[in-house]
């Protein structure tokens, strides 16, 4: 029997990029995108879609029972920013769509469930530098609770019911092929359309704030690898540090003069961005994913700024 693959929040900045990944490995008919909105990309198109609200359980209950998936990734989430802005839909969405898909796969025996945390459950207090796998975790966004919240969850249901629940904390998320959804890290992405475009930015965080971030093709890469891994291999069941290259808005903006030498970089002030971006971690120590599933990034941030600018050119 083949596999059957579920991806919930299709149409998101991760989502687009999983889908063309899986369908390229498993085939187009054996993986099912589902969003509550029409997707706009035409790789949708290769593979059936589905109109799936993770809140309404009888429609989710719906999609288990017509493809009884072996295996089901939950994007579907509010980022950081947009949390903040409404607390109690961000923490509705994220938590009681985790647990309608946990429930879910339980009844209809899924072999496995994906669900993406983020640095977002650390805090404050958190180590700024090589933030640990295992220290404070005091999150002050919404989004960084319910991450926080999820990933205790997930190692519940692993204990409790044996259900092979597997995740990554990603850092902010680069990619040219969709639009970013609303988080803090956003800037990173924005910087390379305005650089082109108008050959300037206003960065709404200062210029020596410092985070983890990853190019989308390294992000895709290892979550499906997390998801190849044998089961055996894997002793986190809350969530993996991931990391892949840190640096400030001026470090970023240096690699791209080295393209567009004309480039200029302002700073915008009072952004409330700002604040959740200062409670992150500047580094993080991923030595669990290296050690368990072979993790290691492919791109620094010269050959993520290099392509970047080539695909976005295009």
């Amino acid at each position: 029997m083949s596999d059957k693959i579920l991806v919930l929040g299709s149409n998101g900045q991760i989502g687009t990029e999983l889908v063309t990944a899986l369908r390229s490995g498993y085939g187009s008919d054996n993986v099912v995108a589902c969003d509550i909105r029409r997707p706009d990309y035409e790789i949708k198109n290769a593979g059936p879609f589905e109109f799936v609200n993770v809140l309404d359980k009888e429609i989710l209950k719906a999609v288990f029972e017509k493809y009884k998936p072996t295996q089901v990734y939950l994007l579907a989430a509010l980022l950081s920013a947009t949390g903040e802005q409404n607390p109690k839909l961000a923490w509705d969405l994220n938590m009681n769509g985790l647990l309608n898909v946990l429930d879910l796969a339980l009844v209809y025996k899924t072999a496995k469930v994906y669900w993406p945390s983020s640095i977002a459950v650390f805090g404050p207090n958190s180590p700024k530098v090589n933030t640990p796998q295992f220290c404070t975790m005091d999150p002050n966004t919404v989004y960084g609770i319910s991450k926080l919240a999820g990933e205790r969850w997930c190692e519940y249901y692993h204990q409790k019911y044996g259900l092979d629940v597997r995740s990554i904390r990603y850092p902010g998320l680069i990619s040219w092929k969709a639009a970013p959804g609303g988080g803090t890290t956003d800037y990173a992405v924005h910087i390379f359309h305005e650089a082109l475009k108008k050959g300037s930015y206003s960065s709404f965080l200062s210029a020596e704030t410092e985070l983890p971030m990853m190019y989308m093709d390294d992000a895709i890469r290892g979550t499906i690898q997390l998801m190849d891994a044998p089961a055996e291999n894997l002793s986190i069941r809350s969530s993996y540090n991931f990391a892949g290259v840190s640096f400030t808005p001026e470090v970023l903006a240096a690699e791209i003069k080295k393209h567009i030498p004309d480039f200029k970089l302002t700073y915008s002030e009072n952004d409330p961005r700002q604040e959740i971006a200062d409670s992150w971690p500047k580094s993080i120590d991923d030595s669990y994913a290296n050690k368990e599933w072979g993790w290691k990034p492919d791109f620094d941030l010269a050959k993520m700024t290099a392509d970047m600018l080539m695909n976005l050119k295009k």
